[in-house]
This record gives structure tokens, C-alpha cells and sequence, in this order.
């Protein structure tokens, strides 16, 4: 989908592909979504509007900018999920989408269209395999496409931007004309229109007018994760499961995966999510010793939204590095995987 421009042509020649063209790759959530009313923006169906017709709803405020005269556009459906559905299957084809369009040497960038609720998740997965040279930026909205005043489109033409910008890598996640890294962004609201947030890091930068200011450094590209080709494979991933220690946490719950594992897939790793600086729970922490015993891997974090673990000298297991603990349970599925 090509975005007009009187002078530049997108045919690329034979001796020089210009890194010109971007990729939005549709997943589904919100930023999909369709409800009976205008003003409805709960009761609304997740993924439902195509990437094609999200991206052609914006095209013409595209061409407007002169960070994006002149560039191509492709949209292609990966899938159609509202994201609290999200898993491997569509984890592993978007994975090798990415991967396919940023080793194109015309792609200047990748947009991905996602649900809100996992973001973070598919954020930090593709940053921790990946580890892109080129931008991958991932859009979502907080209400459906057919709202009164869908945010949706706002975010998209910020994400085009960011994927432009000059020195722009690795993979952000944009909202409400914040950027935020893949390793920091976590969702810290139900429903307003800024839910995202970056922590003590803050956000890498913010988008105005068209314009990306920068406040941080992109993350530094790297050799792409060993994990990616299993990932890809059609086997079932390592089994991690995450728990959170709470008052009156009694380590029932571990025990019964550790059961569990008898009869299903057996449990490979456990992440905990324990108060304060990654205190647990005294039954709980006794289960997870059994568990250990067991050849299960456990990480310990915090459930705190602010701050990270700082480890101590007489710790019983090794802490998720400042990762939350939904993205320490996808790291720790990578590390068991090799």
C-alpha cells in the first residue's frame, strides 16, 4: 500500500534496495476491535477489523508527513486474536514474519497491530530473540476501531514514525504518543488511554506532531537468540508457570503442578513473584524447595510495579534480572530451551 508522492519511486533498482518500505503485521486486539455502539468501549469484539483496513484508515494522514512521504506500505494478517488469547501458535508465526521482513534489505521497519493485554509479553519475546538492528514497533489502542474517538489511529501513524526515525532499532512498544523499550513497558492501567509505563527507566521517548523525541538510547541490537529456531519448531515450548507469593500463601499451588507433571506436560520452571524485595512466603518458599529437588528451575521476582530484586548474599534461587515476572517466565522458557 503504497503511500503517493509526486517524485520518489519505490521500484527498488538492481545494484541498491534503499531501505524505504515499512511492514504492519496485524495480530488483532482492541486496536481490531468492533462494537455495536459508538459509545461502547467495553462491550466491544477484539480483533476484528483487518491490518489492510486499519493501515488504509491512515494512509492519506500518512502521506502528509514528510517523515513518511515517499514510503511504502505492506500490510499482512498474522493473526486475529484478542491478545489475552495469545500464545505460541501465533508467537511462533510472528516471529518468523519479523524475521522474514527485516532481513529484507528494502525494509526500513516493522509495525506489529496488538492487543494491549500481552503486549509486553510479545514485546520483550521478540526483542529477546531478535534482538532487531532495524525498529519493530508494536501499535494497540485502548478502545475499538468503531469508538466515538478511537486512539487506535493516533497510534499507528506514531508507530510508522517511530519505525522511521533516524537511529531507530530494536522493539518499542508506542501508546498514547509514549515509546517505550520492550524490556521496561508494562501495562499499569485497565482502561485509560496512557496505560503503559516504563518504570524507574521511564520512556525511551515520546512522538509530537510527527516528530520523535528521544530521551534514551535504542536498545543495542545483538546476535539473534539460539532459541529461535525451536521456537519456531512445531514442539510443545518448556512448561513455566508463574506464582505469586501473597499472605497466606501455602505452596499448595506448586505441589499441585508438581503433580500435575505426572500426567501432563511435566513442569520444567517456575517463576514467583514474591512481595517487597522478592520476600516469599515461608510455606511457599518450602514448596518451591521441594520443587527445586524435583529439577524444576525457579527465578524469583517482585510483584512490586516499581523497583527490582536486589539480591542478597544468602539467596535461595537467582533473581529475573529486573525482567517482570511475565517476561522472567518467557526468558526462563528461552534459557531451557537453549
Amino acid at each position: 500500500m503504497p503511500i503517493p508522492t509526486p517524485s520518489a519511486s519505490l521500484e527498488p533498482t538492481a545494484r541498491h534496495v534503499p531501505a524505504q518500505r515499512l511492514v504492519v503485521l496485524g495480530t488483532g486486539g482492541t486496536i481490531a476491535g468492533r462494537a455495536r455502539a459508538a459509545g461502547d468501549n467495553v462491550g466491544y469484539t477484539a480483533g476484528e477489523v483487518s491490518v489492510a483496513d486499519l493501515l488504509a484508515g491512515v494512509s492519506d494522514m500518512a502521506g502528509r508527513l514528510p517523515a513518511l512521504a515517499g514510503r511504502g506500505l505492506e500490510a499482512e494478517q498474522v493473526a486475529q486474536v484478542d491478545s489475552k488469547d495469545m500464545g505460541p501458535a501465533v508467537w511462533r508465526a510472528l516471529l518468523e514474519r519479523v524475521a522474514h521482513h527485516l532481513a529484507r534489505p528494502e525494509v526500513a521497519g516493522v509495525v506489529v497491530t496488538h492487543g494491549t493485554d500481552t503486549l509486553e509479553e510479545t514485546a520483550w519475546l521478540l526483542q529477546a530473540v531478535l534482538s532487531p538492528a532495524k525498529p519493530v514497533v508494536l501499535a494497540c489502542a485502548m478502545r475499538p476501531a468503531t469508538a466515538l474517538v478511537p486512539d487506535g489511529p493516533q497510534n499507528l501513524m506514531d508507530a510508522l514514525c517511530v519505525a522511521v526515525a533516524p537511529g531507530a532499532r530494536g522493539v518499542v512498544a508506542v501508546c498514547a504518543g509514549q515509546v517505550h523499550q520492550a524490556r521496561y513497558v508494562q501495562k499499569v492501567h485497565t482502561y485509560r488511554l496512557d496505560a503503559f509505563d516504563s518504570g524507574d527507566a521511564g520512556p525511551l521517548g515520546c512522538v509530537e506532531e510527527g516528530r520523535l523525541r528521544v530521551w534514551q538510547a535504542w536498545p543495542e541490537p545483538a546476535a539473534p537468540s539460539r532459541a529461535l529456531a525451536p521456537l519456531l519448531a512445531s514442539g510443545a515450548w518448556p512448561r513455566v508457570e508463574l506464582v505469586t507469593s501473597h499472605a497466606g500463601a501455602d505452596g499448595a499451588l506448586v505441589r499441585a503442578l508438581l503433580a500435575a507433571s505426572d500426567t501432563g506436560a511435566p513442569l520444567r520452571g517456575l517463576v514467583v513473584a514474591g512481595t517487597g524485595n522478592g520476600t516469599l512466603h515461608t510455606d511457599l518458599q518450602d514448596a518451591l524447595v521441594q520443587a527445586q529437588a524435583a529439577g524444576v528451575v525457579v527465578r524469583r521476582g517482585t510483584r512490586c510495579a516499581y523497583g527490582q530484586v536486589v539480591p542478597g548474599p544468602h539467596d535461595a534461587w537467582p533473581d529475573t534480572g529486573g525482567l517482570s515476572p511475565v517476561k522472567a517466565r518467557l526468558s526462563l522458557v528461552l534459557d531451557l530451551m537453549g
